[in-house]
């Protein structure tokens, strides 16, 4: 091994650690200002402002961090944003009033929430297309999440007081499970054995058996709960209390809420880093995004983003 190759090894083994350690960037839908907001977790400010349709909602990222999928609701379509260039580089007809997205864990598909017409839009990443579409028995469908094992999709009927159970592989509804007014956020634990919902109007979270379609308990949450985030250790689930301008803290052993933290007005969506660390609220009232230690439990900080926040997206 000759002097350059020397060098050249022991400055990539010097620059590993240094990705390795890396925080991802944090992306914010602002419905209000028709972007997405970039944050840079390692220091908790906003880095760039990315075009992404005239109402974006809903927002998940590829695997591979190199893409953003995010519905813009006016338009009925999902935007397709290239996030190294920080530009929409494509979009997909979806139907009338598309509302939240969710991603299966490899990466391969999309599911769209679609309101009007009450069905699920399945997307092919690897070609960017609509696959094919699933009818739902609720109405005003507002978010549809892969369970992790990506066995089933549970979609949140906002008007059926309702969760719609889709089979994947059957590309059915197979069940549908009764849940409180409003139903609107949906999270489920890492083994896929259990699913928690926020339904908004009753200010409870529901804890469902996600293989017997079953309601195990239903859990007084703050006022108007709505959004949903499970650690990736499975012991805690965020809630966010969008009448109370917190988030409150589930043991999923004991299902007691165990802390609640102040965050900013009318608290919606939210996102983990993938060590659990911290938790990015979004604040549509605000026009922020609040910051949560989720070891201390303490807010870290309040970051200003753009008008009427939906969300955040975390890869």
């Amino acid at each position: 091994m000759n002097f350059l190759t020397r060098f050249a090894a022991s400055a990539w083994a010097l620059l590993l650690p240094v990705a390795a350690l890396a925080a991802p960037f944090a992306y914010v839908p602002n419905e209000g200002s028709g972007t997405l907001s970039v944050i840079d977790t390692q220091v908790d400010r906003v880095v760039a402002e990315i075009a992404a349709g005239k109402k974006p909602r809903g927002t998940v990222i590829s695997v591979d961090g190199t893409r953003a999928y995010v519905s813009d609701q006016p338009n009925n379509r999902l935007v397709l944003i290239d996030l190294a260039a920080r530009k929409q580089v494509g979009a997909i007809d979806l139907g009338e009033s598309p509302e939240g997205v969710g991603m299966s864990t490899d990466g391969r598909w999309v599911v769209a929430a679609i309101e009007e017409s009450n069905e699920v839009v399945f997307v092919d990443t690897t070609t960017n297309t609509r696959a094919f579409t699933v009818k739902l028995r609720g109405k005003n469908p507002e978010h549809a999440v892969f369970s992790p094992d990506g066995r089933f999709v549970f979609v949140s009927a906002e008007e059926g007081e309702a969760v719609d159970v889709i089979d994947f592989g059957r590309r059915e509804q197979v069940a549908q499970i009764a849940v409180g007014a409003r139903p609107r956020g949906i999270g489920f634990s890492p083994d896929s054995s259990r699913a928690y919902v926020g339904a908004e109007n009753s200010s409870e979270v529901y804890v469902i058996d996600a293989r017997a379609f079953t309601v195990l308990a239903r859990i007084k949450a703050g006022a108007r709960s709505n959004g949903i985030a499970v650690h990736p250790d499975g012991k805690r689930v965020f809630i966010s209390n969008g009448g109370d301008a917190s988030v409150s803290v589930l043991d999923t052993a004991t299902l007691t809420i165990t802390v609640t933290i102040g965050v900013g007005q009318r608290p919606w969506n939210m996102a983990l880093t993938p060590d659990g660390k911290k938790l990015y609220v979004a604040c549509g009232r605000s026009g922020s995004v609040s910051v949560i230690d989720t070891e201390r439990n303490v807010k870290l900080a309040e970051i200003e983003v753009g008008k009427l926040p939906w969300g955040v997206a975390i890869r």
